[in-house]
């Protein structure tokens, strides 16, 4: 089933070129932390562009649940009006965080120095997702958790009364677990580090400082060491949200492997942490342009530009570049299966613990289309045909991944015979306007059940 409701089966084929201009959807990540840093203030933040998905939908329905005020004003704005650090009330009913793991990680994560139980779940997907890695930091300010046998969900989480900071080395690259240890912090006295010894997206500290925190950031010999000072005021920020790069993803490869396609992606959030996509897909020879870069809010942007791209070909993707595109890997190994030659990705292993095994679904899916995929425990490897020798005719699960299913679609549209997902349905929960802006494109993507 889908994370919401009755199996959506989807089909793309092959179509004609892909032109004209895509707007995206806000981006996911500053959508979650705008509502929640929202929350955490004193007087009215206002949001525009969020993401309005499932996903983000569901965060915004736990702010509420804390006793924040939170208003969708139409057209993507949005009001928040915060309780302040400490200030949040424990809430009437369990907190259902849907299909996203940021989202539940980070509710986590803001509640766990507050002196409130609550208990969280979501859907089949996200309580088979393990909740150690956060609960386990969170737990050395004080907190408690109980949940299902390997960290799952459901599970309730005993904020701490007493918190006390911590200093935390992230053991695995995580923005999710770096971001529910700082947001903890924000009400625990004195100072909290965090110290991670590859850089992840940095959209929670960018945010905490734009809020009126105190946090440095310092590289050392131990890594990155990010300090923030606990208890502060928070003050309320109009937030004008990028569209997100991960969204972007989408109809840029698809335009890279259609032919004669044309295809301007307006508005990207370019931060450093997040663009590793872009850069790779440029070292495979891909016809990928940036076009008036500028900064908004504190976040670089621009406008992509992706063209028709016949002469890709595989590469080794640097393994410290993963962090900086860890969603990205499942559309990445589409356009690798029309490149030339092997495309090598490793230090990947937190694929492997996303929505889905996506390093396993997708190498499922790409082997039933005719495509060669090896892989290990954090790699692996996609032989390319080249340009038009993909053969496709496969039906992939979508393992209630809407990633995985978003990345089927774009196979499907340069493929020699049409790809089907069992599942579309989750495609929803991060970019529910999907179906509609591909087709504006021209892609051809039909629902089978319609």
């Amino acid at each position: 089933m889908s994370s919401h409701g009755t199996p959506i089966p989807m089909t793309s084929r092959a179509c004609g070129a892909l032109t004209g201009t895509a707007q995206v959807p806000g981006d996911k990540s500053i959508s979650h932390r705008s509502l929640i840093l929202g929350a955490m203030c004193i007087g009215k933040t206002t949001i525009s562009g969020l993401l309005e998905g499932e996903d983000v939908l569901d965060t915004a329905k736990a702010m509420r649940a804390f006793g924040a005020e939170v208003t969708d004003q139409g057209n993507g704005n949005w009001s928040v009006h915060g309780v302040g650090v400490g200030g949040f009330a424990e809430p009437d009913q369990v907190i259902d965080c849907g299909n996203s793991g940021t989202g539940v990680r980070l509710i986590m994560g803001c509640m766990a120095t507050s002196p409130i139980s609550v208990t969280f779940t979501g859907d089949a997907s996200l309580n088979g997702r393990p909740m150690a890695r956060v609960t386990d930091p969170l737990a050395l300010f004080g907190t408690q958790s109980v949940g299902r046998s390997g960290g799952r969900l459901p599970m309730t989480i005993v904020g701490a009364a007493e918190p006390v900071p911590v200093r935390y080395v992230v053991p695995v690259p995580s923005a999710q677990v770096k971001s529910a240890v700082l947001l903890a912090g924000l009400n625990a006295p004195g100072k909290t580090v965090v110290i991670e010894t590859e850089a992840t997206r940095d959209h929670t500290e960018r945010m905490l400082a734009g809020f009126g925190a105190e946090i440095t950031t310092e590289v050392t010999d131990e890594g990155r060491v990010i300090t923030l000072t606990g208890q502060p005021e928070l003050k309320a920020q109009h937030i004008d949200v990028p569209r997100d790069p991960s969204s972007a993803a989408f109809p840029v490869c698809a335009a890279l492997i259609v032919p004669g396609s044309d295809v301007l992606v307006p508005n990207i959030g370019l931060n450093p942490t997040r663009a590793g996509l872009f850069t790779t897909l440029r070292e495979m020879g891909a016809d990928l342009t940036y076009e008036n870069e500028r900064e908004e809010g504190g976040e670089p942007v621009a406008d992509l530009r992706a063209r028709f791209s016949p002469d890709l070909h595989g590469i080794e993707v640097p393994a410290e570049r993963a962090a900086s595109m860890i969603d990205e890997y499942p559309v990445l190994s589409v356009v690798a299966a029309f490149a030339t030659g092997k495309t090598h990705m490793p230090g990947v292993k937190e694929l492997r613990v996303k929505e889905s095994d996506r390093i396993d679904a997708m190498k499922v899916g790409l082997i039933a289309n005719g495509i060669t995929v090896e892989d290990g425990s954090d790699w692996w490897t996609v032989t390319g045909l080249g340009h038009g020798n993909v053969p496709g005719g496969a039906t992939c699960a979508s393992h209630l991944d809407h990633r995985i299913a978003m990345s089927f679609m774009v196979l499907g549209m340069a493929t020699q015979h049409p790809v089907s997902v069992d599942d579309g349905g989750p495609i929803a929960t991060s970019f529910p306007i999907f179906e509609p802006l591909m087709g504006g494109l021209g892609a051809n993507i039909t629902r089978d059940n319609a």
